[in-house]
């Protein structure tokens, strides 16, 4: 396998499958499956998972509340995408352990970075809940972090998205994928990759990012076996070759105007 250990990141909106909101079964049991396949190859797994397909802290001020108060809303939303997440993979008979920034005795263990690395030590899939713990601080961030703390190899972000485009592939049709991408690059391009402090913080330590699709089947084990899915950035890469050029349509300098992913 490519990666020993990983963090996959998920948002709490691709729980929602085709609902306007809350959890959609279907879509939850598929993420359990491609979790359970990978964590069978012995690749140490942990996840964080976002929380707005039930609440985001941003909407508190729309809502006139408190942003801090709403931020610990939010950090409650992405506990119950956890607990959910684990009773799926628990009912596919996976060891999971779920661990929050926010103390919660009686549904999951308090973060305790030894702990989580001991827990995917043995094999366990660690899902880090309510994410870390602070208010101004979005799940990308607390995947960030968590990741840097467990010293796992990559970050995955899955999306609905198979990749990093030079526009919006949702209003672009004429947008084209980036294969692979610098962390500078992304910058001077302004895409929308994760959240500043986020993305920050894996480029300070060197911790590379992939954007995939979670959504099609067997993409997270393809990652896993080293194959080419979805967008890698890292601190530097060789230019694409031709064949890499054509199957993303950039060209091999890669100067091709952006505007976000």
């Amino acid at each position: 396998m490519k990666y020993t250990r990983i963090l996959l990141k998920l948002s709490g909106e691709a729980l929602m499958g085709q609902q306007q909101y809350g959890i959609d079964a279907t879509r939850l049991m598929q993420y359990a499956e491609e979790i359970k396949k990978v964590a069978a190859t012995g690749t140490q797994v942990a996840v964080v998972i976002g929380g707005g397909n039930i609440f985001r802290g941003v909407q508190a001020e729309a809502f006139g509340l408190d942003r801090v108060q709403g931020d610990y809303m939010g950090m409650l939303a992405t506990v119950i995408n956890s607990m959910a997440l684990q009773s799926a993979l628990e009912k596919l008979d996976v060891n999971t352990r779920l661990l929050s920034g926010v103390t919660i005795q009686r549904v999951c263990e308090p973060y305790i970075r030894r702990r989580a690395l001991r827990h995917l030590e043995k094999g366990r899939v660690v899902i880090f809940g309510a994410g870390i713990g602070s208010p101004y601080f979005t799940t990308d961030s607390a995947a960030s972090l968590r990741a840097i703390e467990i010293e796992a190899d990559v970050v995955l972000k899955g999306t609905r998205v198979d990749g990093i485009y030079t526009a919006d592939p949702e209003k672009d049709p004429n947008a084209v994928r980036y294969p692979t991408i610098t962390f500078d690059e992304v910058m001077a391009k302004n895409l929308n990759v994760m959240d500043m402090t986020a993305f920050t913080l894996c480029k300070e330590n060197n911790l590379p990012i992939i954007v995939f699709d979670m959504n099609k089947e067997g993409n997270l084990q393809r990652l896993i076996e080293g194959e080419t899915v979805g967008t890698l950035v890292t601190m530097d890469h060789p230019r694409p070759t031709e064949a890499d050029a054509k199957t993303s349509g950039l060209q091999p300098s890669l100067d091709t105007p952006s505007e976000q992913a």
